[in-house]
């Protein structure tokens, strides 16, 4: 397996493609590392089909993008592996995290790169996730609205978002992140612009009075979910997807209760989103 044998097949003029020609399993090369880099810039989210990863296989694929993310409230974890994550939902689940479009852990001061998800069980039917380019989203804007965007900052709180959520975490001292983004980020593979503000994490853009920072954030959110920005994900036992958190959005639906749905995923540190003209 060689950088040589990836195929790549977009799912939607702007965001997401499928790849064929690698086992996720195995050591990667350092060609093959940068190859799925540049891919991943460019369609914000990669889709990978038939594969299976056991805990430390799947944390030794996102070490190759970059050192692991510890979540800073999810109380559910693989024995013996801290970083890889369980998403679970059964028939007494009273919801799912990630119900609304975001970027993960955004109110971090050095925000998720990327998160690498793979699925183990999916419903009959249901469970898609729902991934949109922030690339599009900024560059279909007006030029005057991009111009008065580029320079405000947001505030990013997990508070609101983790406090209270998870049954079995201990709250007592605890604190939860909370930052301030460029409302427009650059990113540093691809050099694009794109909008990083969300429904979840988004509390306010710093320079704006309130009423005007609501009305702002109101209309990007509405804009951001334009469907021509997004491509849906059909999960099977054994599929992967790797989403940039730096240009993407994701949402995942949750219509498929009372069926159950399991998956494992890792989350790659990044850094401090910025702003280059």
């Amino acid at each position: 397996m060689t950088a040589e044998t990836l195929e790549f097949t977009k799912v939607t003029p702007y965001c997401g493609a499928e790849v064929r020609g690698i086992d996720l399993s195995q050591p990667l090369d350092a060609r093959t590392v940068e190859t799925l880099q540049t891919a991943l810039a460019e369609h914000c989210v990669l889709f990978f089909r038939g594969q299976e990863m056991t805990p430390a296989q799947h944390k030794a694929l996102g070490g190759h993008f970059g050192e692991l993310h510890i979540h800073p409230a999810w109380p559910r974890v693989v024995e013996g592996h801290p970083e890889v994550m369980e998403i679970f939902t059964d028939e007494n689940s009273k919801g799912i995290a990630g119900e609304d479009w975001h970027s993960d852990v955004s109110c971090d001061a050095e925000p998720p790169l990327g998160t690498i998800l793979q699925m183990i069980e999916v419903p009959p039917v249901g469970g898609d996730t729902l991934f949109a380019s922030m690339y599009a989203a900024f560059e279909s804007l007006s030029e005057p609205m991009q111009r008065f965007l580029q320079g405000l900052t947001a505030e990013h709180d997990g508070e609101h978002v983790y406090s209270g959520r998870y049954q079995g975490v201990n709250e007592e001292r605890r604190t939860y992140p909370r930052s301030e983004h460029p409302v427009v980020r650059t990113h540093p593979v691809s050099g694009r612009h794109a909008l990083f503000v969300n429904r979840i994490f988004t509390t306010r853009i710093v320079e704006l009075e309130k009423h005007e920072s609501d009305g702002v954030l109101r209309m990007l959110y509405e804009h951001i979910e334009r469907p021509e920005f997004q491509c849906r994900f059909q999960w099977q036992p054994g599929s992967v997807a790797f989403w940039d958190n730096r240009c993407a959005q994701h949402h995942a639906m949750w219509d498929y209760h009372p069926n159950r749905r399991r998956g494992l995923r890792v989350t790659i540190q990044g850094d401090a989103p910025v702003y280059r003209p």
